[in-house]
């Protein structure tokens, strides 16, 4: 059996975003793994529009082309991590907007989650955990909550993850629960 695929979902699309950086960095945590395979999906490769769709995609695949494409790459996938920004106590609208444009593709996939901000976006994680179990996702319960003296030093003050082991500790046991999930539910979906 392959080893199963998961999908690094940067979360922002905008100019100037932080959201890089994270991304890389937990992708080069994960990418030292030898039980799973990780790629970076950024949101700006599937420029959907904001969902307008005649009914859910719970209902109806979505007609948007764009929408089809996110479609058929979450499908190739055994499972996500979200790295996500908090905008005004919630996740990024493009965020919301992805998850609200496919369905099935997350059906029973577990999910983890790192976070930037004043609050490590814990409150972002939070309403998208809610989210993804309407989705029928499995989300872990480690995360990785970057907070405001991490995020300032990374992104303004030249220093780098390393300088804040705290955040790899975090990465491993969130790493480690996306794992034993992903197995489980990847072997459940299997005999179903």
């Amino acid at each position: 059996m392959s080893k199963p695929n998961i999908g690094i979902v940067l979360g922002t699309t905008r100019q100037g975003r932080f959201g890089e950086k994270p991304a890389a960095w937990i992708h080069g945590i994960a990418a030292q793994r030898e039980d799973l395979d990780f790629e970076v999906l950024d949101l700006r490769d599937y420029p959907m529009p904001f969902f307008d769709e005649a009914a859910s995609p719970v209902y109806a695949p979505p007609k948007n082309e764009q929408a089809q494409r996110w479609a058929r790459k979450l499908a190739q996938l055994d499972g996500l991590i979200v790295v996500t920004a908090e905008y005004n106590h919630g996740a990024p609208a493009v965020l919301k907007n992805a998850l609200d444009s496919a369905y099935k593709e997350f059906n029973r996939k577990p999910v983890a989650f790192v976070g930037y901000g004043g609050v490590g976006a814990t409150r972002a994680i939070e309403q998208l955990r809610l989210v993804t179990v309407e989705l029928q996702m499995a989300p872990v319960r480690n995360a990785v909550h970057i907070g405001m003296i991490e995020f300032l030093g990374v992104w303004q003050q030249g220093k780098s993850f390393d300088d804040y082991p705290h955040l790899a500790q975090a990465a491993t046991a969130m790493l480690d629960d996306l794992a034993w999930w992903t197995t489980a539910l990847k072997n459940a979906r299997a005999a179903s």
